[in-house]
Formats: C-alpha cells, structure tokens, sequence
C-alpha cells in the first residue's frame, strides 16, 4: 500500500507564510507526480499546485507568484511555501500523488490539513 502523509498548516493572518509538507511511502516503483490541493467551503478541490518527475512545475493562476512546490524524488516529499497568504486561501489542503506500481499508475490522496487565514 502507499501511504501519504501531511504536515503543516493553521492559522495565519492575512500576508503571513506557512509551509506544507508531504510524504510518500510504502510499496510502488516509482512516483509519477505530486502536489498540493485544497477544497474550500461550498467549494469544489482545486489544484494548487504540483511537479512532475521530469521536473514540470505548474501553479493555478491565483497563486502564481506567492506559492512555491519544492520535490524532492529522492526523499519522495514534497513541500508547498505559501507567502502573501489571502483569507481566500482558506481551505482543508491536500497532498496527492500518482505513483507507478507494477499493474499500472495509482493516486492517492492525503487526509488533508486546515489552512485558515484571517483578515
């Protein structure tokens, strides 16, 4: 099985930083990608950010500038910076990852983490 776990998060003024973190372990060969989430109330879950093994980083427009992914294959972790944090930030973030097993490619998703910025 492939468990995937996260740290970080809280509550953090309106311009403050927080620093989320992720980890992948258990049984698979390699991992495809990671990345961040994030689910807000009333709302759908939408991409915030992730890398690819090839090192392809993307971002959603909203936080372009202000989030920053650090991968890292070799400790199969991956970590999301946040600055300039917004009150619309507010929301459970999630780390998932797609990772290749040997009868194909699976994701799986952390238990995610509350991130709550106040005005």
């Amino acid at each position: 099985q492939v468990q995937v776990e996260e740290s970080g998060g809280g509550l953090v003024q309106s311009g403050g930083s927080l620093r989320l973190s992720c980890t992948v372990s258990g049984r698979f060969l390699s991992i495809v990608t990671m990345g961040w989430y994030r689910q807000a109330p009333a709302k759908e879950r939408e991409l915030v950010g992730m890398v690819t093994r090839d090192g392809i980083i993307i971002y959603t427009d909203s936080v372009k500038g202000r989030f920053t992914i650090y991968g890292d294959n070799a400790k199969n972790t991956v970590d999301l910076q946040m600055n300039s944090l917004k009150p619309e930030d507010t929301g459970v973030y999630f780390c998932r990852t797609e990772v290749q097993r040997v009868f194909g490619q699976y994701q799986y998703w952390g238990q995610g983490t509350q991130v709550t910025v106040s005005s």
